[in-house]
This record gives C-alpha cells, structure tokens and sequence, in this order.
C-alpha cells in the first residue's frame, strides 16, 4: 500500500506518540508521511529591536512545531513532509487528507474514554468523517 499517511501533532507526549506510530506504519506500508499541526488563531506580532524586525505568527509557531516532530521521528527510510494548517484539529486533518489524496489519517487516543468520549475528540470526530482509514494510537 503505497500513499500518503497524515498524522497530526501538536508538540504534546501523546501526539509524538502518534507521530511515532505513523512512522512505523509508514515503514511497513512504503508509504510517505505527511505531518500536520493545526492553529486556530490568526496573531501575529511585530518584534523590532534596534534595527532588527521579526514577524511572529500562530501560523510560524505552528509549523515549528511540525518541523520540530520531524526533526525528532529522525528517519531516513520514509519520505516525511510537514505543514501548518488553520483550522479546528479535526477539520484539519480531515481536509488536508482529501488535499494530499491520503490512504490513512493517524491520531493519538486522547479523550476516547470517559468523560472525553461523550464530549468528543479529536479521534472519535476523525474517525466518523474521514475520506479514508484512521489508525487510533493508543497513547495513555
């Protein structure tokens, strides 16, 4: 099975755990990795000091986050690009599945029992939507 796996991140324990396990399936599976990191706000700040001048943006911190799970999965046996995308987690992954043409979409099992079911997660939400399989982690 050839494709694209999407995995989302968000720089937390759980979501690296997912990321690894999205990296597992691609090596079995000889497929790429795309991973994904949502943002909801749209903030963006001006950081002048001296004659220096840095724009800082949610989009930035964001895709640092993607680069930095990257960075850390260090492989070389699997294709992995990585993008910041605005949106509700969910919605984002969902879209960016059906943008790239994805087989699978990977989450964490954060929130899949308890009281976090009946309120909804990102996975239970993923799972009902997407254009494609999903592959839960388990990451408690």
């Amino acid at each position: 099975m050839a494709g694209i796996i999407v995995v989302g991140v968000d720089g937390s324990e759980t979501a690296m755990k997912a990321a690894r396990g999205a990296v597992r399936l691609a090596t079995a599976l000889e497929s790429s990795l795309r991973v994904v990191t949502a943002y909801e706000g749209d903030r963006t700040e001006v950081v002048e000091i001296g004659s220096d001048r840095w724009v800082v943006s949610d989009a930035d911190d964001a895709e640092k986050v993607a680069q930095l799970v990257v960075t850390q999965l260090g492989t070389t046996s699997v294709e992995i690009s990585y993008a910041a995308v605005r949106g509700k987690p969910h919605e984002v992954l969902i879209s960016e599945a059906e943008r790239v043409g994805a087989s699978m979409i990977v989450v964490g099992s954060v929130r899949m029992q308890g009281m976090g079911r009946l309120l909804g997660s990102v996975a239970n939400t993923v799972a009902h939507h997407a254009p494609c399989d999903v592959f839960i982690v388990k990451t408690d």
